[in-house]
């Protein structure tokens, strides 16, 4: 009797142990991908501020502003192309690379990447207005909170989902690809209409994913894949959170 009243107490104490590390776990994804936000967000507003001016140069953005040189080779210019699939070479990249880098280095590359998306999306501050993008913003942001905090204390388990909406992701990639060139209205829709709905259902995934992936090698105690564990969960909440957010402008942003 008292060997099983042990072995009842290790249980508790080793499952406890588990759901503070858990809890610390999931504060470092989160508060990994707010810093990132906040670089994406600072690096945008900052790069959009450099590339209009008064006086006219090459390019109208709108009556009265104009691109500066900086600006019409980042978005009028081959570079742009350069610009806008960086981010995408950068989290393959980082998928390769993830084994071989330290939990420090994973950290630095994931802010590096924050700041290129930032770069990267800076145009929406050219096309759409400050208060749309606070309102869609502030949208996106509720909408992420409610559908993590399902995926992390539902007891469904939505494993299954993963090879379906990542089937969707590769869709939307070569949809969008293809609309660069078509410039079709009614494809840009629906695409962002498909776009918010396989965020939606990735925020959830990858959260459950993040969730269960810290419990299964908790035991083992390897601190050093834990952190790159967290730095590869907030990458994935975050690139979450960003296209949920694009997709919603093009559905709901007001345009200058």
């Amino acid at each position: 009797m008292a060997q099983y009243q042990d072995v009842r107490t290790g249980v508790g104490i080793r499952s406890a142990e588990i759901d503070a590390g858990l809890r610390a776990h999931m504060n470092k994804v989160y508060g990994t991908m707010s810093v990132g936000m906040v670089i994406t967000a600072l690096a945008a507003w900052a790069i959009s501020g450099l590339t209009m001016t008064d006086s006219p140069t090459q390019y109208m953005v709108r009556e009265g502003q104009f691109l500066t040189d900086f600006g019409y080779a980042l978005y009028a210019s081959p570079l742009r192309w350069v610009v806008m699939f960086l981010p995408l070479v950068m989290v393959f990249a980082f998928g390769a690379m993830i084994n071989r880098l330290s939990a420090a280095a994973a950290q630095l590359f994931f802010y590096v990447f924050a700041t290129a998306m930032g770069v990267s999306i800076s145009w929406i501050f050219l096309t759409f207005t400050d208060f749309s993008i606070v309102q869609v913003f502030l949208i996106t942001a509720i909408a992420f909170a409610g559908l993590s905090l399902w995926g992390y204390t539902t007891k469904k388990d939505i494993s299954g989902w993963g090879s379906f909406l990542i089937m969707g992701v590769i869709g939307l990639i070569v949809a969008s690809i293809v609309n660069i060139f078509v410039q079709s209205d009614m494809m840009m829709f629906a695409i962002s209409v498909l776009g918010v709905l396989i965020f939606a259902g990735l925020t959830a995934y990858d959260t459950q994913n993040i969730k269960n992936t810290y419990i299964a090698h908790a035991a083992h105690g390897d601190r050093e894949w834990l952190g790159k564990a967290a730095i590869m969960g907030a990458l994935n909440l975050y690139l979450d959170f960003i296209n949920m957010f694009m997709f919603l402008l093009q559905l709901l942003g007001n345009r200058e």
